[in-house]
């Protein structure tokens, strides 16, 4: 499977996911998650999208192992992100929600790093999308 197409696939199974949580908290009145439904569809759905739509204007990009890459930082970070940052808000701070959340937060960063260099790669002057 390609770059574009798993990041395109994997954005709308989150935004489901955040479209569920967000329905939940409006008929239960309960809103403890609202900032976990926020990166839900921020960090997931649209900017998980938004990669996948330009990998599939610049397919050169997916070539190679960066964007393998950074689509295996961004998935595993944002799939301990969410986790963790849910313990945080119903529980409380401990010890292994912050690291889990720390060790997400830096696994989100060096994807989106990745992400920085794949975009500066691929569109200079000579670049074109498809």
């Amino acid at each position: 499977m390609s770059v574009s197409a798993a990041f395109l696939r994997l954005a709308v199974l989150i935004a489901l996911f955040g479209i569920g949580l967000g329905i939940f908290m409006a008929f239960s009145g309960q809103f403890e998650l609202v900032s976990v439904h926020a990166h839900i569809n921020l960090l997931g759905w649209v900017s998980m999208f938004l990669y996948g739509l330009f990998y599939r204007s610049f397919p050169t990009a997916e070539r190679g192992w960066l964007g393998r890459a950074h689509f295996g930082f961004s998935t595993i970070g944002f799939l301990l992100f969410v986790p963790t940052l849910t313990a945080i808000k119903l529980a409380g701070p401990s010890l292994p929600s912050v690291l889990g959340g720390a060790i997400a937060a830096l696994l989100v960063l060096i994807g989106a790093v990745l992400f920085t260099v794949v975009v500066f790669r691929h569109t200079g002057r000579e670049a074109t999308p498809t």
